[in-house]
């Protein structure tokens, strides 16, 4: 009798060890930089007017171009550090089947586009605005930057968390050109708000 409830005591002390052990790996984990759920997954469609308004340009407008989404705000310190390298690749690769798209998070378009008139723009980009962040919500934005790649099918085939730089971009972009998969890189840290 008592050699089966040593046992047992053993068993429920492994098991709180191996409880602790996995709650303790996840402490101080940015749950921001967990797998995207969206990798391989349909992109989550969207119908966004452009900044300065007008007729709205829906991601199914861009089927059989792989499309390169990008979340940006004036207020994110990174994003403007990336925004000359997305600007450049955008205007690279327009011939070539690829679209950008660079969406506005959690800002008025106003803003935004003081920001980018001072930033620049390319001609080969849509400059979109996400009222409600529906749209951000929808890819699981978690802060700025974030950029997704979507094949000519529509699948979300790779993610950047983080600053990207044209060498990134152009490399994964080439990378889906090939059939491959790129899948999530983490380049750096993300903003979730104008204060953080």
């Amino acid at each position: 009798m008592n050699r089966g409830l040593r046992w047992v005591g053993y068993g429920v002390a492994l098991a709180a060890v191996a409880f602790a052990v996995v709650l303790a790996s996840r402490f101080g984990t940015d749950p921001g930089l967990v797998d995207s759920p969206l990798l391989g997954e349909p992109a989550p469609a969207f119908e966004l007017a452009p900044l300065e308004g007008g007729e709205p340009v829906a991601l199914s407008d861009l089927e059989g171009d792989i499309v390169v989404v990008n979340f940006f705000a004036s207020w994110c310190l990174e994003c403007r550090d990336e925004h000359a390298d997305i600007t450049s690749t955008a205007d690279a690769f327009a011939d070539r089947g690829v679209t950008f798209v660079q969406i506005g998070y959690q800002e008025s378009p106003p803003a935004s586009l003081e920001y980018l008139e001072t930033a620049g723009r390319s001609d080969a980009a849509f400059y979109l605005a996400d009222p409600g962040s529906r749209t951000a919500i929808a890819y699981g934005v978690f802060g700025i930057p974030e950029t997704f790649f979507i094949d000519g099918e529509g699948t979300v085939v790779g993610k950047i968390i983080g600053e990207s730089d044209a060498l990134t971009l152009g490399a994964t972009i080439d990378a889906i050109m090939r059939g491959e998969t790129p899948g999530q890189e983490v380049t750096g840290d993300t903003q979730q708000r104008p204060d953080s």
